[in-house]
C-alpha cells in the first residue's frame, strides 16, 4: 500500500497549530492559510471568553465545573465555526501579508 497517496490527502484544518510548520504533505501556502485561520481562532476565543464573564455575580449563576467545561466547549466551537466561515477577515489580511513576504513582493 502505498503511504504517500493516503498522506497526500492531508486537509490543513487537520493538523494541530504546533506540526503544521513540519508536515511535508502541504504547501507553504496551505500552511500559512491555516496559520492565519487558527490565529483568528485563537483570538476570537480570547474574545469571546471576555465577552461571557459575567459583571455581577448573582446566586442564581451557575458557577460548577461542569458550566465552566460546557462554556469553553461552546466558545471554542463558536471561534471555530467563525473562523472557518470568513471570520473577522483578520486571517485573509494576515494570509495576504505572509504571503507576500514569502513570495517577495
Amino acid at each position: 500500500m502505498d503511504i504517500s497517496l493516503i498522506q497526500s490527502k492531508v486537509s490543513p484544518a487537520d493538523v494541530p497549530l504546533d506540526r503544521l510548520a513540519g508536515n511535508k504533505t502541504l504547501t507553504q501556502e496551505q500552511k500559512i492559510g491555516e496559520a492565519s485561520r487558527q490565529f483568528e481562532a485563537i483570538l476570537l476565543r480570547q474574545i469571546l471568553t471576555e465577552a461571557q464573564k459575567t459583571t455581577i455575580k448573582s446566586k442564581y449563576s451557575d458557577e460548577s465545573a461542569a458550566t465552566s467545561i460546557y462554556r469553553d466547549m461552546t466558545v471554542k466551537q463558536l471561534a471555530e465555526s467563525i473562523s472557518r466561515g470568513g471570520g473577522l477577515g483578520l486571517a485573509k489580511t494576515l494570509n495576504q501579508e505572509l504571503t507576500k513576504q514569502l513570495t517577495g513582493q
